[in-house]
C-alpha cells in the first residue's frame, strides 16, 4: 500500500496529498478536489466522530476465525464493505489517469474483492458514461449513483443506468446542495416525499432496489421508509455540500434505531480502516462505504490497488473482529463499545 500511495500521490499533485491520515485539514475548502467544504468541518467531524468512540477488547472467547460474510440489498459480500460512489477523475483527482481506468479499477476490484463498487455522475458526460460502461463490463455487478437532476436528465440518467443490467440503483440526494452544477445549467435539487415514491416505483416496476443517500436525521430516515426504498446511506456528502454538520457516526445510532428491521441501513464518511468498519457496524450500520481511501488505492495501483486496499481492510477487520470477541457480522452490537 506505500508504493500505492506513494504513486498516487505523484498523480494526484495538486488536488490530493494523500495524508498519513485523511482527515480533511489539509486540504480544507479545496472543492473541486478532494477537500471539504470551506472550513471542511463536516469532513474532520466525520473523522473525528470515528476517533472518539473507544471498543472493548474482550478475549475469553472462541471466536478465532470470525467470518465476515454478509448479505446485503440481496448482495453476498465476503465483507460489509461497498466501494462509495466517486467520480471526477480531471477536476477532484487530478488526471493522472483517465476516468475510464478509473473507474474500472474501482467495479472490477471491488468484485474481485467479493465485495461491490458503486459509480458517480456528474458532468460532464463522461463521468456517469465511465461508470456505466465498467458496470456494463462486469455484467451489471456494481450500483449506478444518479444525482437529483431536475427535468428530463433524471429520467434519462436511470434509463442509461438500467441498460448496463444492474439490479440496484442509488440516488445520492445530498448532491441538492452542489451550487456548481446549477450555475452550470445542470441544476440539482432537494426530493419531496412524492417524488421519491415515484422514483421508487419506477426502480421496483423494473425488479430492482432502490438506495437513497444523503440521511442525516431520524426523521429523513422514517419518511425514506415510508416512501418504499430498500436502503438508505447516513451520508453528508463526506463534507462537500454543508459546512458544520455532525460526523455520521454521531447521527447513525439515532437513524439507524428510527428504521431498524425495515431497511437496510448503510453508512460512510471518515472509514479509513477495519476498527472504523467495525464501529460503525456496532452504531447500528449493516454495511459500511468507503470513498476517497478508496479512490487513491484505484489511482495509485488500479485494479491492483482496489484490490490490495480491500485486502487491507478486511485483514483489519478480522483482527477487530478476534479482539472484541465477534464471531461473526451478527455478533458486531454495541456490546464492542465502551462507554465510560
Amino acid at each position: 500500500m506505500k508504493e500505492i500511495k506513494d504513486k498516487a500521490r505523484e498523480l494526484m499533485k495538486g488536488f490530493c496529498r494523500v495524508c498519513k491520515v485523511c482527515d480533511g485539514k489539509a486540504c480544507a475548502g479545496e472543492v473541486p478536489g478532494m477537500g471539504g467544504l470551506n472550513t471542511a468541518a463536516s469532513f474532520k467531524n466525520n473523522v473525528t466522530a470515528l476517533a472518539d468512540i473507544r471498543v472493548n477488547m474482550r478475549l475469553l472467547h472462541d471466536a478465532v476465525e470470525p467470518d465476515t460474510s454478509c448479505s446485503v440489498l440481496g448482495y453476498d459480500l465476503d465483507m460489509p464493505v461497498l466501494a462509495a460512489p466517486i467520480g471526477g477523475i480531471s477536476f477532484n483527482m487530478g488526471g493522472g489517469v483517465s476516468e475510464e481506468e478509473y473507474i474500472d479499477a474501482v467495479i472490477s476490484g471491488s468484485k474481485a474483492s467479493g465485495v461491490i463498487g458503486c459509480v458517480g455522475d456528474g458532468v460532464p458526460a463522461f463521468v456517469h458514461e465511465a461508470g456505466n460502461a465498467a458496470i456494463a463490463k462486469n455484467d451489471g455487478y456494481g450500483i449506478p449513483f444518479i444525482k437529483p437532476w431536475e427535468g428530463d436528465e433524471m429520467a434519462e440518467k436511470f434509463e442509461k443506468a438500467r441498460a448496463t443490467g444492474c439490479t440496484t440503483f442509488g440516488m445520492d440526494v445530498d448532491a441538492a446542495g452542489l451550487i456548481t452544477l446549477r450555475q452550470m445549467g445542470r441544476p440539482v435539487s432537494p426530493k419531496t416525499a412524492d417524488e421519491l415514491k415515484e422514483i421508487v416505483e419506477m426502480v421496483h416496476g423494473w425488479g430492482a432496489k432502490f438506495i437513497l443517500k444523503g440521511i442525516m436525521t431520524a426523521d429523513d430516515a422514517h419518511l425514506a421508509a415510508q416512501v418504499g426504498v430498500d436502503a438508505i446511506v447516513v451520508s453528508n456528502h463526506g463534507g462537500r455540500v454543508l459546512d458544520h454538520t455532525p460526523g455520521t457516526a454521531e447521527v447513525l445510532p439515532a437513524v439507524a434505531e428510527a428504521v431498524k428491521g425495515q431497511i437496510d441501513v448503510l453508512v460512510d464518511g471518515g472509514v479509513r480502516d477495519g476498527a472504523d468498519v467495525l464501529k460503525m457496524l456496532a452504531l447500528g450500520a449493516d454495511a459500511v462505504m468507503i470513498g476517497r481511501p478508496i479512490s487513491v488505492a484505484a489511482v495509485g495501483g488500479l485494479q491492483e490497488g482496489v484490490e490490495k486496499y480491500f485486502a487491507t481492510i478486511k485483514a483489519q477487520l478480522l483482527q477487530a473482529m478476534v479482539l472484541t470477541g465477534s464471531a461473526n457480522i451478527a455478533a458486531i452490537t454495541d456490546r464492542v463499545l465502551y462507554e465510560g
